[in-house]
């Protein structure tokens, strides 16, 4: 592939400014917009149909184990807020708040819903009656907003779209167990869909989500080595269910607290794919949820009969593939191509008149650059081969990345030479202290990321105090 830094002008080059580059594929690519109001976006149809392949692989997971969608209102009223003291401490610095109906001045504010926990409690109170009622896991597909201080498309918005699942049980040990089960939902989803490769762990109590027992996450590193959380799922245990008065009857006939999860992944996922797998030509779509798959673009368009195959050959093969056809007479070849490579679509199908005696077209790929000379009897099984062969290089590469990123340290020196050096996971020893996590953050810019289910030892003391460590940690930078 052709690595000239000039080759797509209007992006800014990766390795010279990496926030500069996201900003301009996510204009340039056509994935969204600026609009008058600071901190929101609008997200223009081709990104919303990334959006809506990730919905349709969710979707179809949930529903594996039972979840059900259901939409509640949009506005919070403050009392309801207020009634989970912790939850509301750790929101109340982004909430928005409704003041007026028309011209008339509201005697309640109501909160713009940051997060549906205390809506979700509330018509839980009113829906239990007894064990009978239990499981109920429910999900909603919707928009929030955060009056974030920073605001980067899809990375951290004021408004956002995302699912939120909220679900109440019997007991705890079955709270405890959905609450996993939806974390390793998540990951087939990122790796095998997004084509990026997680951390699985739990969050420290410092970082875990306000009013949980346990947050347990999904870590992600982009190209640039910041990591960014790309879903979490959360055991409320019993937290939200006494201040909002949940009981059910139980087999025994006495009344009792339900246990309670939370769980969502959001449009910050499009700004992990584009980091994660995104160049100096612009975006690089995973084949299963690019909404273009592969792209026909027909050599001359003066010409009937190449025009005719194209036609044909589009319509073979859009009966298996999202596939499209650039009949556009106002460009050049090399604009398409160009344009679409910014678009990151997995493969480009190329057919001119000499192609057509072959009997034949060439596929490129988006990833490698490689071209194909693929026969037109042949083009179906090929293309199929293809899109999967990138879809695994893909994540390959990504893997790679996240391999050559992390180093492991056990003494502070060592982690501020080394992330400052190759920015990355950090793999460290931590005693447990709260005090030592901040210390990492203020020397270093890094926090803890998630401490893995699956633990090593690299030693037995905290990478900052020198006391026994109870964890091994990921650190890392983040977005």
């Amino acid at each position: 592939m052709n690595n000239n830094k000039n080759y797509v002008k209007e992006i800014t080059n990766i390795e010279d400014d990496f926030a500069q580059w996201y900003t301009d594929i996510v204009i340039k690519a056509g994935l969204a917009d600026y609009v008058d109001i600071k901190g929101f976006m609008a997200i223009r149809p081709y990104g919303f149909a990334i959006w809506e392949n990730i919905q349709k692989y969710a979707n179809e997971e949930f529903k594996k184990v039972g979840v059900k969608n259901l939409y509640l209102p949009l506005l919070i009223p403050e009392d309801l807020l207020n009634k989970e003291k912790d939850h509301i401490e750790g929101f109340a610095p982004e909430v928005a708040w409704v003041t007026h109906g028309g011209n008339q001045e509201l005697e309640n504010r109501l909160c713009i819903r940051p997060t549906s926990e205390t809506m979700f409690s509330t018509l839980y109170a009113k829906w239990i009656e007894s064990w009978r009622d239990l499981p109920m896991i429910y999900n909603q597909w919707c928009s929030v907003v955060r009056w974030e201080k920073e605001t980067k498309p899809f990375l951290r918005s004021r408004e956002f779209l995302w699912q939120e699942g909220h679900t109440v049980h019997e007991t705890a040990k079955e709270a405890q167990d959905l609450t996993l089960k939806m974390l390793n939902i998540y990951k087939r989803i990122i790796e095998r869909e997004l084509a990026i490769p997680v951390l699985q762990g739990e969050k420290s109590v410092t970082e875990k989500f306000a009013g949980a027992e346990n947050t347990y996450t999904v870590e992600t590193l982009m190209h640039d080595g910041k990591a960014l959380q790309a879903g979490t799922s959360h055991y409320f245990g019993q937290n939200f269910s006494k201040p909002f008065d949940i009981k059910f009857m139980n087999r025994n006939g006495k009344e009792e607290y339900v246990y309670q999860t939370s769980w969502g992944i959001s449009t910050r996922l499009i700004g992990a794919v584009i980091m994660a797998h995104g160049d100096n030509r612009g975006l690089k779509l995973p084949p299963k949820i690019a909404p273009i798959q592969a792209i026909i673009v027909p050599i001359i368009l003066s010409d009937n009969t190449v025009v005719e195959k194209a036609e044909k050959l589009f319509k073979i093969l859009k009966k298996k593939f999202r596939v499209e056809i650039d009949q556009r007479d106002n460009y050049q070849v090399g604009y398409k191509y160009n344009d679409w490579e910014m678009k990151g679509v997995p493969v480009r199908i190329e057919i001119g008149p000499r192609d057509i005696i072959n009997n034949q077209c060439i596929f490129v790929e988006r990833d490698t650059g490689n071209k194909i000379v693929v026969k037109l009897d042949d083009v179906e099984s090929k293309l199929k081969e293809t899109l999967n062969n990138i879809q695994k290089r893909m994540f390959d590469d990504c893997k790679k990345n996240m391999e050559d990123r992390t180093s492991s340290v056990d003494n502070l020196d060592d982690f501020i030479e080394k992330i400052n050096k190759k920015q990355g996971y950090i793999k460290a020893m931590w005693c447990g202290d709260e005090k030592c996590e901040a210390e990492i953050k203020d020397k270093t810019g890094a926090k803890s990321r998630c401490i893995p289910f699956k633990q090593e030892k690299i030693s037995d003391k905290c990478v900052v105090c020198g006391k026994k460590a109870k964890h091994l940690v990921f650190w890392g930078r983040q977005y």
